[in-house]
């Protein structure tokens, strides 16, 4: 049997009910042939796959998105938004996320793609290869926010949906993870710019640093602060 879980790092790699008030959009269309042969050899009537994101405020780094598809025989308590949820508690659940979910995947958008795209597509785009990555077709997305991926299937926008739908809770932490271990990476290559600390976002740490030692490889270079220190005339 394959692997329920997987992880796409590089470019081209169950949800509760839609409350009625929920702000939705709605695209259909055909899974590509890939998810066509899964969908031969899995049954996957019915199932919902929940995606989110983390990374879209930084300065620094990748946008990562995750999608996720829950096991109703295997319940996860404690599902919440990644962002009210202690370090602790999202370690501890993203990995019982992945020990019992039908299947995930993990997929991100790259600081040159950020630059050239702009951060909101780049965003989208790594939504929509986390849900290429999955192990098996969802009949229905259910995406956090406002805005929709490109998909073949059906797909929803939930504003707040990482609050209200347990997959997109679960995407949301795998994803917030995911990212947070990135910048304990990350810091141990470029230590002086404290990324272990403010996971690249704009502090007065960061900035500071930025101002100190300039642009480093890994800094989204249409940020405006990074863009401000790049063009800056020294004296």
């Amino acid at each position: 049997m394959p692997s329920r879980n997987s992880f796409n790092p590089k470019p081209g790699a169950s949800g509760a009910s839609t409350p009625r008030s929920a702000v939705t959009a709605v695209r259909r269309g055909h899974p590509p042939a890939s998810m066509q042969q899964v969908a031969l050899q899995w049954e996957t009537t019915g199932l919902i796959a929940g995606v989110d994101e983390a990374g879209r405020g930084p300065l620094a780094g990748p946008v990562l998105a995750a999608a996720v598809i829950l096991d109703d025989r295997h319940p996860i308590k404690g599902l919440a938004d990644s962002k009210k949820l202690s370090a602790l508690k999202r370690e501890r659940l993203y990995d019982e996320i992945r020990a019992k979910a039908l299947c995930f995947s993990v997929a991100q958008a790259g600081v040159q793609e950020i630059d050239t795209l702009n951060i909101l597509q780049a965003t989208l785009l790594a939504m929509r290869r986390a849900v290429d990555g999955l192990r098996l077709c969802p009949k229905l997305v259910l995406v956090d926010g406002n805005r929709l991926p490109v998909l073949p299937m059906r797909a929803e926008a939930i504003v707040k949906g990482d609050s209200l739908v347990a997959a997109i809770s679960a995407a949301s932490i795998l994803a917030k993870v995911t990212r947070d271990r990135w910048c304990l990476e990350v810091d141990a290559l470029y230590p002086a710019y404290g990324f272990a600390r403010h996971k690249g976002y704009g502090t007065a740490e960061h900035l500071a640093a930025l101002q100190a030692h300039g642009a480093c490889p890994v800094h989204r270079t249409s940020f405006r602060p990074v863009t401000e220190v790049l063009h800056k005339v020294m004296p």
